[in-house]
């Protein structure tokens, strides 16, 4: 964030609130849009961030300040990572070379960031239901004003959405959504409501509406406005929409209509906003326009780190990701198994199931934004012999808790749910933080769950949970890449809740889980040169815990430390302190782990310093035990 604030364009320096934009005269709205691609084009090649999806709503973003005005209106982006340029519009754009930077904006609607973020989200789903609810909320308190929410990249395969629609009409008669249509949410779109929308892009119908937009353009104008608008209405939905999907759930429907066309967009919001009852408008967009390389790889640019901005080349690292040591060892694994199946929600690329895919496409299975029903479907499969492979971000798994205990755990289903970006997530920050599903996941009986130190233990267990079959198993595993440890030729199957004692010493156990080891062992280094003897144990399983080992050595050392990437809030640690106080061990136990907080977004270095996940910090916090 102490980089120098670029200097804005011409126009873009003169909006610093929504009200600046509608001074603009009309036929300057176009080179708006320019200005806003080219600066989000070059800050985002510094900070990384989610361009595809803000390039593709820059013109629907103007239109909608234009229209409508916030922070009385209430817009809900939906997941609001496309929420860039409504940050730009609303007084943000000195700031945006800041965004997802530590100290600087979020890169998610966050109502505490500006009075004009009605609702926060990092989350799909999310938009339908709180604007449903601010809907309620208004309606019973008598006032007057316009909950607009914008549902596009893949929300409307989430259950939520569904949910949502399904009591719109029930529970308000005001309340607009966006329906932005642009084929992708970080892959390509699935399932039927994805595949019926590109049917109606791609129809006969669909061009001639389009094609005789300008021509009704040119005479549009007070009523007028209101007659096109209905000749719209009408013809796409006699036409175009013959089953009538929305109006089946008492929502009046328009569209499709190009999301580029900045008059087109201003006059149709215009007249919705005018109607007395629930609408849907559905808009086409295209990801990344305006930007070559985001258009000829959405998923890439979906949401990506630093880029050249004459190609979009971005770094690559020498060692594999966790994730591509989880694509590449469950394809292996696949070849010699055919009952290994694997089921994504919406997440082949980040999940890197992308390569089991090509492999076995008959074998692969996407569900869309819908991980609950991955869940139910995965324990399904599980049922007729077959072992499903579940790949959910930490994050995302959240929504699944239900689905591993009522129907994996209680059932003994031998589903494998293989937790990605376990731990912290930086730059996105607390929407995406793995550092709840310890706690959330632990207390649940009849699972094991692991967490590997290294990608060559990854292995390792990776095949240990393809041979358990006595339930379900877990694998948390972190964003980004490991140490560099060479890949195993022989993987071993490990015994189920052992841990692994590296070194032995008799005055402090440092107990570690997953990647957190690197730091015990620089802990341990530390100590030694205090004088002090030390023992490392790379506890590997959560559940069942080796108690016996962990108590074994405990019981004789002066003091001990869990590491952990979780918070300290009924996790590893917890599950530690638990297991001594069953066997009457009183040795003094300290933690390095997240605090009990929603911890923000900044780089993994500042966020480890600002809260102590350092080996100064735990060598301190032992030496100060000792001491007293």
């Amino acid at each position: 964030m102490n980089s120098p604030s670029p200097e804005l364009p011409e126009l873009l320096s003169r909006i610093h609130s929504p009200a600046d934009l509608k001074q603009l005269p009309e036929d300057q709205l176009p080179r708006l849009a320019e200005e806003i691609r080219s600066t989000l084009i070059h800050s985002l090649s510094l900070t990384g961030g989610h361009l595809g999806p803000n390039l593709g709503v820059v013109e629907l973003t103007i239109a909608l300040h234009r229209v409508f005005d916030t922070p009385r209106d209430k817009f809900l982006f939906d997941v609001s990572h496309q929420a860039y340029v409504h940050k730009i519009l609303t007084g943000r754009a000195e700031k945006i070379h800041t965004i997802r930077q530590h100290g600087g904006l979020s890169g998610f609607s966050k109502i505490a960031e500006s009075p004009h973020d009605a609702y926060g989200a990092g989350h799909a789903g999310t938009a339908l239901s709180a604007a449903l609810g601010i809907c309620a909320a208004r309606d019973l308190k008598g006032e007057n004003f316009h909950v607009i929410s914008i549902a596009g990249d893949a929300a409307f395969t989430c259950g939520t959405t569904l949910e949502a629609l399904n009591n719109i009409a029930l529970t308000t008669k005001r309340s607009i959504t966006i329906l932005n249509d642009n084929n992708w949410a970080i892959d390509k779109n699935v399932g039927a409501l994805a595949k019926y929308f590109n049917s109606l892009q791609t129809s006969e119908t669909y061009s001639w509406v389009r094609e005789k937009t300008s021509a009704f353009l040119e005479h549009l104008g007070g009523i007028q406005a209101k007659e096109f608008a209905l000749k719209l209405e009408g013809t796409t939905k006699d036409l175009v929409f013959p089953s009538l999907l929305f109006n089946k759930f008492g929502v009046r429907y328009f569209g499709p209509i190009d999301g580029h066309d900045i008059s087109l967009l201003i006059k149709t919001l215009s007249y919705i906003k005018t109607i007395k009852e629930p609408v849907v408008l559905h808009v086409v967009t295209q990801k990344g326009k305006g930007y070559q390389p985001a258009m000829d790889n959405p998923s890439k640019f979906h949401g990506v780190g630093c880029y050249k901005i004459k190609n979009g080349e971005t770094s690559s690292s020498t060692n594999p990701t966790f994730s591509e040591v989880f694509g590449s060892t469950l394809v292996d694994m696949a070849q010699n198994d055919p009952s290994i199946v694997a089921i994504t929600a919406a997440m082949p690329n980040g999940t890197k199931l992308d390569m089991f895919k090509q492999a076995f496409p008959s074998r692969y299975f996407d569900v869309g934004i819908a991980e609950e029903h991955g869940a139910l479907f995965a324990c399904g499969i599980a049922t007729q012999g077959l072992k499903p492979y579940l790949a959910i971000y930490s994050t995302f798994m959240q929504r699944c808790i239900d689905m591993i205990q009522h129907d994996a755990a209680l059932q003994k289903l031998p589903v494998r749910f293989c937790m990605d970006r376990a731990g912290l997530s930086p730059e996105d920050g607390p929407t995406h933080h793995g550092l709840f599903d310890i706690a959330m996941i632990r207390t649940i009986p009849s699972l094991i769950f692991m967490q590997p130190k290294d990608e060559a233990e990854f292995v390792h267990m990776l095949h240990t949970m393809n041979a358990y079959e006595e339930g379900p198993s877990i694998i948390r595993y972190p964003r980004g890449c490991g140490v560099g440890a060479e890949l195993p030729t022989t993987p071993e199957l490990l015994p189920i809740g052992k841990a692994e004692v590296t070194q032995t010493g008799s005055d402090v156990v440092l107990i570690s889980l997953g990647t957190m080891y690197s730091i015990a062992e620089e802990t341990a280094r530390m100590l030694e040169t205090k004088g002090m003897s030390v023992t490392i144990i790379n506890a590997r399983f959560i559940k069942p815990l080796d108690s016996e080992t962990i108590c074994k050595y405990v019981s004789t050392a002066k003091v001990a430390c869990t590491f952990e990437d979780h918070s300290i809030v009924g996790g590893f640690y917890s599950a530690v302190l638990e297991s001594l106080e069953n066997q009457g061990i009183s040795t003094p136990v300290t933690a390095i782990a997240w605090p009990d907080k929603f911890i923000e977004h900044g780089s993994e270095q500042i966020l480890r310093e600002k809260y102590g996940l350092t080996a100064t910090n735990a060598t301190n916090k032992i030496l100060t035990i000792l001491n007293q």
